[in-house]
């Protein structure tokens, strides 16, 4: 296996750390960012790379020299001017394997490349960019997917946007086929995202892979400072997922939104401030947010799942302007009880995914690695309880939305909370995790 590090990046935006050294060797306690990239395809088993390199470029081959001294084997591309992100690929093809990995140089890492290239093979697609959500989805690259996991549009940070979208942010990785190089041509221009990512969108061999593991650029000093304390707290190296993941599973209506009910409007979404304080709070710590919920306004005919999709496309816009992120959101859009005129009969149905009963769970515990006996299910219901017991978490129930008082079954929560900021700072608190401030 292969990878093509896109090494040649100036970081005009951390011109006080990079003033005469190259954005790829600014230094992460000590280390080089590049560093920690060259370690962690290592530990993955890729042990093949190609660095492209242009400003100041040879200060980057005097510290790798051929990569012997890192284990892996290194060449070098050198671009005597700038061909974008894609140009050197035109050069490369040609000895290129059939499959490779492409990252840029300024990311901080620590992925389970065996993951993303498992992921790979089992689509049809000759194009797999990772994806994340983070705290600035406002300027960063999105990508819109379908419900296969097809990326459908690219939406870039320097376009308008006139509607929410999904915080399922191009995290900056991707796995290539050599075939979608084969439009490039040596010597000209290329970008990554325009000339090789897009093209495969449009031919509908584009899939994404999401990720919860640790991918953040430092692009600006506040970004650069937050990595250097997530590698000292040992966040980076946590978040891999060959190692046991711990969760915080959330309710949504009542947990994190306001409770109204049956709500079927994007506008019906209010998000109290404590909600943000706590989500920042998880976001900081070693836990993932993972979002659990019944929806059966589907079911019900409220409305539709386009509508449905946007309501939750509106709740992460609200969360990413605020500079805090949920993990993953999983609905079940089912409902058992049938026989009423305006139902939705293809979704009135007994199935595993309504709470209480645990698949959604399940699910995200086997995509994320979860271990179910150092995490959480938090929400304002004893159906919210009783899922958490059943799937072998610990459980809170809120104060908040229905407080419990639906009464539906006879499960009593390890702990009970206000809201959802005193929970995380109890949760936190049991494991031995200090909270993030409350204002964010």
């Amino acid at each position: 296996m292969h990878a093509v590090i896109l090494a040649g990046g100036k970081g005009t935006r951390l011109a006080e750390v990079t003033t005469d050294i190259p954005k790829p060797l600014v230094p992460v306690l000590g280390r080089p960012v590049l560093e920690y990239q060259v370690e962690n395809l290592r530990r993955s088993g890729i042990t093949e790379m190609t660095l492209v390199v242009g400003y100041l470029g040879q200060q980057i081959k005097n510290h790798f020299g051929d990569g012997e001294e890192f284990g892996v084997r290194i060449g070098y591309f050198t671009e005597d001017r700038p061909l974008g992100t894609a140009g050197c690929l035109a050069w490369l093809r040609d000895w290129l394997p059939d499959r490779f990995v492409t990252l840029y140089g300024d990311l901080m890492m620590d992925l389970s490349f065996a993951r993303l290239l498992a992921f790979h093979d089992r689509h049809p697609g000759r194009c797999t960019p990772a994806v994340h959500p983070n705290n600035h989805p406002y300027d960063s690259d999105l990508l819109v997917l379908d419900r296969s996991g097809a990326v459908r549009q690219i939406v870039r940070k320097s376009e308008p946007r006139d509607r929410p979208y999904g915080n399922c942010v191009n995290a900056g990785i991707c796995v290539l086929d050599r075939a979608t190089l084969d439009t490039l041509r040596p010597g000209v221009v290329h970008d990554l995202e325009r000339d090789v990512i897009e093209p495969a969108v449009q031919r509908g061999e584009a899939y994404a892979y999401r990720t919860t593991e640790y991918v953040k650029d430092m692009g600006t000093p506040q970004r650069y400072a937050q990595v250097i304390r997530h590698v000292a707290d040992g966040l980076v190296a946590a978040r891999n997922l060959t190692r046991w993941q711990k969760a915080i599973f959330l309710d949504r209506d009542g947990t994190l939104n306001r409770y109204v009910g049956l709500l079927s409007r994007p506008e019906q979404l209010y998000i109290p401030d404590e909600v943000y304080a706590a989500l920042a709070a998880i976001n900081e710590s070693s836990f993932l947010a993972i979002v659990v919920s019944n929806q059966p306004v589907v079911a019900r005919n409220l409305c539709t799942l386009d509508e449905l999709d946007e309501i939750n496309r509106r709740l992460e816009t609200m969360l990413g302007e605020r500079h805090v992120y949920i993990d993953d959101l999983l609905c079940c859009l089912h409902h058992p009880d049938q026989g009423y005129p305006e139902e939705n009969p293809d979704y009135k149905m007994a199935c595993d995914c309504r709470k209480p009963r645990t698949a959604l769970v399940d699910r995200a515990v086997e995509a994320y690695h979860i271990d179910p006996g150092a995490s959480y299910f938090v929400g304002d219901t004893t159906t919210d309880i009783q899922t958490g017991r059943n799937a072998g978490l610990r459980t809170v129930l809120l104060k908040t939305g229905l407080a419990g008082r639906d009464g539906k079954y006879d499960a009593t929560a390890d702990l009970c909370a206000d809201n959802l900021f005193d929970a995380v700072t109890a949760i936190l608190a049991e494991t031995g995790r200090r909270p993030a401030p409350a204002h964010v």
